[in-house]
């Protein structure tokens, strides 16, 4: 297990805290996840060999939307041969190592399909995309492919009560070493490996080349908690015509690798702390902060008190809650109901 995500961060002002409960109510929370049923291999997909299990539509689901091919994707190809990490009460998970065109990155990334995904009667069915964020440096391991956090549980649990929509998970590598110091910060840095490219352009290219997959932006969303909150807030707002949606978990938003130094004007540009105020992103997020942790929550309430119009972005503070992977595990449940209620659902072509 990996140790509790810990890096410091200054301390700002602060806003007023909103539950989550009332985020959700004010989404429509309480009601059954709109085109919460799903579809099938059948129609394209990666060569997954022995990839996403079978499954048939969750009976607490709504009816699909009528369908509309120019808002499905489907698979561009070409196929990737995808090898199985592990297996889940949900479906295993599947991994590849991605060599990025565009950005010359090479690095693993993990897929999962939900159950839906490969179920024939919704073969045609387009599904939305969440991209996962792992904290710390996410080298040599992934909380979201562990049972540290298994959002692939309960996203199934969820779809089969009509919470929630059946997502794709994809789950990149954030940094290519270990060591702390040499953080990538989900951004091309000048003179380094060019990370943002590879994450906001080689990753959903891939996933495009293999899944059934939704045009709009309406179908992609992110997550991520401590470095990967920073990862999902930068990404959501610098590229407001790929995601919708994201869910800081427990983040940081000033970039603080050691190789910004001589670059501030780079640095600053790729930051989430002067983003949310200037960038004038069309994008909805979900911010939150652990209410055991009061620097945090002063940093966060700061933070989500800058957002500028049209950027939206709702707060919870997590009673008790601590910068710890076992506290980001309880928030699983209500980030994945305000992403459905915030996303594009499964839509047939």
């Amino acid at each position: 297990m990996q140790p509790p995500f810990a890096r410091p961060r200054a301390v700002l002002s602060s806003v007023a805290v909103l539950g989550l409960a009332l985020t959700l109510a004010a989404c429509g929370g309480d009601k059954p996840a709109a085109n919460a049923a799903p579809a099938a291999a059948a129609s394209g997909g990666a060569a997954a060999g022995g990839a996403a299990a079978g499954g048939s539509p969750s009976a607490g689901a709504s009816a699909a939307p009528s369908g509309d091919s120019a808002k499905v994707q489907l698979p561009t190809g070409p196929a990737t041969q995808l090898t199985k990490a592990r297996d889940t009460a949900a479906g295993p998970i599947m991994m590849t190592t991605l060599a990025g065109k565009k950005s010359g990155v090479t690095a693993k990334v993990w897929i999962w399909l939900p159950p839906e995904y490969n179920d024939p009667k919704y073969a045609d069915y387009g599904f939305p995309v969440l991209t996962l964020y792992a904290g710390g440096q996410s080298n040599g391991y992934n909380t979201w492919t562990d049972d540290q956090l298994p959002i692939q549980v309960a996203d199934e649990d969820l779809v089969k009560q009509g919470k929630a929509h059946p997502f794709i998970m994809v789950m990149p590598v954030q940094n290519l070493v270990a060591d702390e110091k040499q953080t990538l910060d989900c951004s091309d840095i000048p003179g380094q490996p060019k990370m943002g490219t590879w994450m906001s352009q080689d990753v959903p290219d891939f996933v495009r080349a293999n899944f059934r997959t939704l045009k709009s932006r309406d179908g992609w969303g992110l997550m991520g908690a401590s470095t990967g909150a920073f990862c999902s807030a930068k990404m959501a707002l610098q590229h407001p015509d790929l995601y919708k949606a994201a869910v800081p978990i427990d983040g940081y938003f000033d970039p603080d690798s050691e190789f910004w130094k001589g670059h501030e004007a780079d640095r600053l540009a790729n930051s989430p702390d002067v983003l949310v105020g200037q960038s004038k992103a069309d994008v909805r997020m979900l911010a939150t902060a652990g209410g055991a942790t009061p620097d945090e929550v002063k940093l966060v309430k700061a933070w989500v008190a800058k957002a500028a119009p049209p950027t939206k972005i709702d707060y919870y503070e997590q009673p008790g809650g601590k910068h710890l992977t076992s506290h980001f595990k309880k928030m699983i449940p209500d980030t994945l109901q305000w992403l459905t209620q915030n996303m594009a659902g499964p839509t047939p072509a």
